[in-house]
């Protein structure tokens, strides 16, 4: 946590474009597990007048850094991404087949812990569709991040605590925007296939 506030002191001197740089980092792969919220709330407490300015530097760093990871998969730059092993990797890629975006869209929205970089490079090989991608992390990334720095503006240091002791209501909203947007993707993807077959 000491070295948490350090970081965070200097990134507030260095500005917004310290947030947009580790925020890039944190989505290309570099695993800093809950940095990036914490760092957020911080922020926002403690320099609120630079609050949403700070959010939307890690919207826009989270969109370059899994924008950056979901093209080397899509462009099959293989040397740079790990071949799947057997077990989970194979499991995950399984789940992004039968569910499609909305298992970027869950990790994404969520601060907790959970496998976001293999189901982007799963949408990358798989070829998904540019456009639904980036508009899926923008829409989860902008959901998380405005969300936290609102908390971090309105309960400081007390929003870490709060964040916690909500982690299962966060997840079953998440669980039903992300059924919301499943349907919505595969209503489009309908509607396209018959344009098409016309």
């Amino acid at each position: 946590m000491h070295f948490l506030h350090q970081l965070s002191d200097a990134l507030i001197l260095f500005g917004p474009w310290g947030v947009l740089l580790l925020s890039l980092l944190d989505s290309f792969g570099v695993p800093m597990p809950a940095v990036m919220d914490a760092l957020l709330i911080y922020v926002a407490w403690k320099s609120p007048d630079r609050a949403w300015f700070t959010a939307g530097m890690a919207v826009a760093g989270s969109i370059a850094g899994n924008c950056a990871l979901f093209l080397a998969a899509r462009h099959g730059f293989r040397r740079f991404i790990k071949p799947p092993e057997p077990g989970s990797p194979q499991k995950f890629r399984g789940w992004f087949q039968r569910y499609g975006l909305v298992t970027v869209f869950i990790p994404a929205l969520l601060p907790i812990p959970l496998p976001l970089k293999v189901f982007v490079v799963s949408a990358g090989m798989l070829h998904t569709r540019s456009g639904q991608f980036i508009a899926v992390v923008v829409l989860a990334r902008s959901i998380r991040y405005f969300g936290e720095a609102y908390l971090g503006m309105r309960l400081g240091q007390d929003a870490q605590a709060f964040l916690n002791h909500n982690a299962w209501t966060m997840v079953g909203v998440a669980l039903g925007l992300g059924f919301l947007l499943f349907w919505l993707i595969r209503l489009n993807d309908r509607r396209r296939n018959r344009a098409a077959a016309m």
